[in-house]
């Protein structure tokens, strides 16, 4: 029985071995295994048997004795983010608001109690930000992640902000939580997010959730530079706009099949 439990537990730490390095990886952006085992402090066969393990396996890549992450995990996420039913209601009424807009459109979920991009459509006129499907962001930081926030129990927003905490992405930010909980106590009021220059100086966005049979599956933002946000006609113009999108994929998603 011993021998068994030694056994399990050295396969979740052999498990556990192979995500850092697959972390190490994405972080080096490519990396050989004396880079690796210095920052793990380990021996660098041992890193070795790892890499060559992982590149069997089709999820790191290997050229001229350095190891880079797969497209593989692009064909993996591709496929997860295709069988998602919110995703693909979603992304044709997120182009028409793209094109009707010319803004940045992106659909945002909670997984970890962090904001993941899964879907993003850009207008003419979109902010260039770098962002991507899969990239995270702290919910209390934009207007997608307060959007969702202001929709979850007492007792999971206050679980997030025990394990997430306030981070401070700006001087904007809001890192009080008495604070930020009425803010979210007023965008329940209100049905919508709107902030600025909390997660980027010089980006605003405004957001409405996504909720079916009381339960939030995710949220629309429309991000704009801050000047235009700031003006109420345009934002007004932009509410409008989403929360037509957001009946129309709410409905879809109840009653289509």
């Amino acid at each position: 029985m011993a021998g068994t439990v030694t056994q399990i537990m050295t396969s979740l730490t052999t498990v556990t071995r192979a995500f850092e390095i697959l972390d190490l990886l994405w972080k080096l952006d490519g990396a050989g295994p004396t880079e690796i085992a210095a920052e793990l402090d380990v021996p660098n066969s041992t890193v070795y048997d790892y890499l060559e393990s992982l590149t069997d396996t089709k999820f790191v890549n290997k050229e001229k004795g350095e190891y880079t992450i797969s497209a593989y995990f692009l064909t993996i996420a591709g496929r997860m983010r295709y069988r998602n039913r919110l995703f693909q209601l979603a992304q044709p009424e997120m182009r028409r608001l793209s094109e009707n807009t010319g803004e940045l459109i992106g659909l945002t979920v909670e997984m970890g109690g962090v904001g993941v991009i899964l879907h993003q459509e850009g207008g003419d006129q979109a902010l260039s930000l770098g962002t991507y499907p899969g990239a995270s962001t702290p919910l209390h930081t934009v207007a997608t992640g307060k959007a969702i926030l202001a929709k979850l129990s007492e007792d999971r927003i206050d679980e997030i902000l025990d394990q997430r905490g306030l981070e401070a992405r700006t001087q904007h930010t809001i890192t009080d939580p008495g604070r930020l909980k009425a803010e979210l106590a007023e965008i329940r009021a209100d049905g919508y997010a709107v902030d600025w220059d909390e997660q980027v100086i010089g980006m605003g966005m405004i957001a409405v959730p996504i909720t079916v049979e009381a339960e939030v599956l995710g949220s629309i933002g429309i991000v704009v530079p801050t000047k235009r946000i700031q003006d109420e006609a345009y934002q007004a113009d932009l509410l409008d706009q989403l929360q037509e999108v957001q009946n129309t994929i709410t409905v879809n998603y109840q009653y289509g099949q």
